[in-house]
């Protein structure tokens, strides 16, 4: 690969170099250490070696779908050794940005999951808008549709009943100029396993920006604040930290924004040529797309740890 970063292969000696030069590694769930309900072959062993090893793990996933203790409870019946507080997902960072950043006094109208709700209520945030929203009345009625005056900003997170008229209601408080607007995350599809996907957040995020005439502060990969969460709460050297994820435009982007070393795994959406081609493109913005390091699965970690 030519350009102004170099994107390297890593095998032999070189893996071990690099996880002695980090003491905490940061890893990207859907694609990365499983796929659906499979884990990554090998994924397990990696992440409970590192452990063993004395380096300290953690897991920032732009999928809202989960709390922390249910993605916790996936990774232990998937045979990982994780706690609850080494998992930031979207869902938790979420609530955590509406309370501390914008420090948020009233309802949020939420089109995302019960988890969402789960995580916003924990920190004293409460919500309307999860579940069904069913077609009531005529068209002309649909601009009038009831709202709740508490309701002080719109969150958008994966939603499973999203529909034209959770969209409509979201854009009905977004007329409001001083109603906050707020997603989890970009994500345009969810890889699953066997190679297939479904669409992301980011579809419906874009859908109600639409709607709205308004950009979201999106708080998920390559955001910042996702891996400020985690730093401020353990202490994290940024210059001793890897990013390990399967997506250039959210995992290596953020480990890039914010000083990290980044490894690309070559099991989830993007592949080595998204990455020469970001690289080769010789555009500035791009270059932060383009991983120090590529694998094909983090099994190959696995020699250098069992070694």
């Amino acid at each position: 690969m030519s350009g102004k970063k170099k994107c390297t292969r890593l095998s032999g000696a070189l893996v071990k170099q690099l996880l002695d030069s980090v003491d905490s590694v940061l890893f990207d769930c859907d694609g990365v250490i499983w796929r659906g309900d499979q884990a990554v072959p090998g994924a397990t062993q990696v992440i409970n070696l590192l452990k063993e090893k004395g380096k300290k793990v953690f897991f920032v996933t732009n999928n809202s779908s989960k709390t922390r203790k249910m993605y916790a409870e996936k990774m232990s019946t998937l045979g990982f050794n994780v706690r609850e507080d080494e998992v930031f997902g979207t869902a938790y960072c979420c609530a955590m940005y509406l309370k501390t950043v914008c420090k948020l006094e009233g309802k949020v109208y939420l089109i995302g999951s019960n988890a969402m709700r789960q995580e916003l209520e924990a920190v004293g945030i409460q919500q309307t808008g999860v579940g069904p929203d069913h077609i009531c009345g005529k068209q002309a009625d649909w601009a009038n549709v009831p709202l709740d005056p508490e309701v002080k900003a719109v969150v958008v997170g994966f939603d499973e009943y999203f529909s034209y008229m959770k969209m409509n209601r979201a854009f009905q408080y977004l007329t409001q100029q001083d109603c906050l607007f707020v997603g989890t995350n970009r994500d345009t599809k969810l890889p699953l396993e066997g190679g297939k996907a479904v669409p992301g957040t980011g579809c419906l995020l874009l859908a109600v920006e639409t709607a709205a005439q308004r950009q979201a502060q999106t708080v998920g990969k390559p955001n910042d604040f996702m891996f400020d969460c985690v730093a401020s709460k353990f202490n994290v050297d940024r210059d001793r930290c890897l990013m390990v994820g399967d997506r250039l435009d959210t995992d290596i982007l953020l480990g890039s924004n914010c000083g990290l070393k980044t490894l690309l795994t070559l099991t989830g959406v993007s592949t080595l040529a998204d990455a020469e081609a970001h690289q080769k493109s010789g555009c500035t913005e791009r270059q932060g797309m383009v991983p120090d390091y590529y694998v094909e699965s983090i099994a190959d970690l696995l020699p250098a740890l069992q070694g």
